[in-house]
């Protein structure tokens, strides 16, 4: 959990520096073993035995899928997202409209826009957007 926590939070405040800080990391470490652990299917990826990048999905929903900043760009994000896609026929996932990489990225594996938010439900109260996967 701890190294989930870790990765999650040094991809994060990479990609979203505007957000960074904005929980702990005891905060992190009880989110992800109080909501993450216990609903969602986790699959990651080591660099012997770091942890480099991790995807949790559960029925119909990618909830998380973070690598490091030194090891994306070099597919480790593509093969997770592929345990899940071969898991599951049909997925949604919210991502930040300002996080143009993560964009690109989904879209690069077939991902479509659904539906845009002003980013009032989100605790970031940033603007969002769902994206939505399905097999064929």
């Amino acid at each position: 959990m701890d190294a989930v926590a870790a990765v999650h939070r040094a991809s994060f405040d990479d990609r979203l520096p505007w957000l960074a800080g904005l929980h702990t990391p005891e905060e992190d470490r009880a989110y992800f073993g109080s909501v993450v652990f216990d609903e969602c299917e986790l699959w990651g990826t080591f660099d012997g035995p770091a942890l480099v990048g991790f995807i949790a999905f559960r029925d119909g929903w990618i909830d998380q899928l973070y690598v490091l900043p030194t090891y994306q760009g070099q597919g480790v994000g593509s093969a997770l997202l592929d345990v899940a896609q071969m898991r599951c026929s049909e997925f949604n996932l919210w991502t930040f409209q300002r996080n143009a990489i993560a964009r690109r990225f989904y879209e690069r594996h077939d991902f479509v826009e659904a539906e845009l938010t002003d980013g009032s439900r989100n605790e970031e109260r940033e603007p969002d957007i769902r994206y939505v996967w399905r097999r064929g």
